[in-house]
């Protein structure tokens, strides 16, 4: 059986994990999660206080070696959430950098300090691709959290896919801030290079001057959520590093949210290079993508991955809910065998996004089905293209778009506006007559509501229940 990290195995002098000054190539990585994973060895579960160090890769990558499964923690987690999560999960022992101050809700478990050295030791042979490897929990949106339970091939099926749609190889250097407790930053981000044998770059902390020092000397790719694009956006003007290194740059990606097109535009108009998009979520990992070798499309997440079968279901309108199914599927939620029942159709997973399709197959999304579906008027009403709308409004800096009930339309439209000058926003009118004139007369804002800042979450999505009349 293939290893999960040929480079690993081979013990490659290349650098493998870069965070700030502190560098290991992929044979350190190899001693120091090998020698790691021997004293993790009949282990039930283990969890991973997920800073963004090499520490955390570096216990990540020991469990996978181990076989135990790895509950990535988000350090930011309140108690309440994170006392469901390890009553949930029940791990054997938490995995923590050295220092790292833990909340009292770790107390109980015995505690294991990562160290980046180890002893050179044989590391373990590789397992069953059905073997669980990872337990992500899912953020509660009825509920507490859910705990995702992704085998191996869903982690190899996804990132081999990725191979071949972004062209991706041992010679690429991929530069991220984000998360490590998440799909996007710990799957894509960290595991992503060490499959393919290159390098990861961690900034640790996310700034555009972070991005411009890493793009300028080496580093090839670049993952990120809307949030920072959108900070990149508003940076270039005055930052000619910035432009130079974006402009220098294989490949731009963002994932986790859609990219506004405002945002695109002013990227490409700037640099010369585009933005490109995917989707996936914790229970698909990735299931499309625009390709490298494709047409980068705004407002699109391109075609589905290989491997990957796509279906919209209900449809109407041309638009219908996204359902999927193939190896890049999670094998159930922990202890939840009514959740994972009510999550499948005959062996689709039913994602609740919905979706319309482009004539040559490329996938727009248009939200959750819960959130961003609005039926106004007797029509079927995508929130983000009156968001994408509305950001093309010079007076507009943010903007949500939720449904609320109306007796008259159904649902009513409301845009929830940070303005670009807080002093002297728009009129609501205006904003209005604007979506109006862009889109057509049904899809304006019936009502206008102005923010000093739109709720979100670690991974920078909008957090639309949290925006209340």
């Amino acid at each position: 059986m293939s290893p999960l990290f040929p480079a690993l195995a081979a013990r490659s002098a290349l650098p493998a994990l870069r965070f700030g000054d502190r560098s290991l190539t992929h044979a350190e990585l190899a001693a120091a999660a090998g020698s790691l994973a021997a004293g993790l060895a009949g282990a039930r579960r283990v969890a991973v206080w997920a800073t963004p160090t090499p520490e955390t890769a570096v216990g990540v990558v020991a469990a996978l070696l181990a076989g135990v499964p790895a509950v990535p923690l988000n350090p930011k987690t309140g108690e309440r959430e994170l006392a469901h999560i390890l009553a949930d999960s029940e791990p054997s022992l938490v995995l923590a950098e050295p220092g790292a101050e833990l909340p009292a809700a770790l107390g109980a478990l015995p505690r294991r300090d990562v160290e980046l050295t180890g002893p050179e030791t044989p590391l373990p042979p590789e397992l069953s691709p059905e073997a669980p490897a990872l337990i992500v929990y899912t953020s509660g949106t009825t509920g507490p959290p859910k705990g995702a339970v992704l085998p191996r091939r869903a982690i190899t099926s996804t990132l081999d896919a990725l191979e071949d749609a972004w062209q991706w190889t041992a010679d690429d250097v991929l530069v991220h801030g984000l998360p490590l407790f998440h799909v996007h930053g710990l799957i894509l981000g960290i595991l992503g290079p060490l499959r393919r044998g290159g390098e990861v770059r961690h900034l640790g902390r996310f700034s555009t001057q972070g991005v411009a020092r890493e793009l300028a000397s080496g580093a090839t790719m670049l993952f990120g959520v809307p949030t920072m694009y959108h900070r990149i956006a508003e940076a270039l003007p005055g930052d000619p590093q910035l432009v130079k290194a974006l402009a220098g740059a294989r490949l731009l990606v963002s994932g986790s949210a859609a990219l506004p097109v405002h945002d695109h535009e002013r990227i490409a108009a700037a640099t010369g290079r585009r933005v490109i998009e995917r989707y996936g979520m914790t229970e698909t990992l990735m299931s499309t993508s625009v390709r490298a070798d494709g047409e980068p499309r705004p407002g699109t997440v391109g075609l589905p991955l290989k491997g990957v079968e796509f279906r919209l279901v209900d449809e109407s309108d041309g638009i219908g809910e996204i359902q999927v199914r193939g190896p890049n599927l999670f094998t159930r939620y922990l202890n939840r065998p009514d959740a994972t029942e009510a999550a499948f159709d005959d062996g689709w997973f039913r994602t609740g996004d919905m979706a319309s399709l482009d004539a040559d197959g490329y996938v727009r999304i248009v939200g959750r089905k819960a959130t961003d579906l609005i039926k106004s008027g007797g029509h079927k009403i995508g929130a983000g293209e009156i968001e994408n709308a509305l950001l093309d409004h010079p007076g507009v800096r943010e903007a949500a778009v939720t449904g609320e009930p109306d007796a008259d339309l159904g649902e009513r439209i409301v845009a929830w506006i940070v303005p670009a000058d807080p002093a002297e926003p728009p009129a609501p009118e205006e904003l209005s007559a604007h979506v109006a004139a862009q889109l057509a007369p049904h899809k304006r804002p019936r009502d206008v509501r102005f923010l000093d800042t739109l709720p979100r979450n670690d991974m920078g999505k909008i957090m639309k229940r949290a925006l209340h009349g």
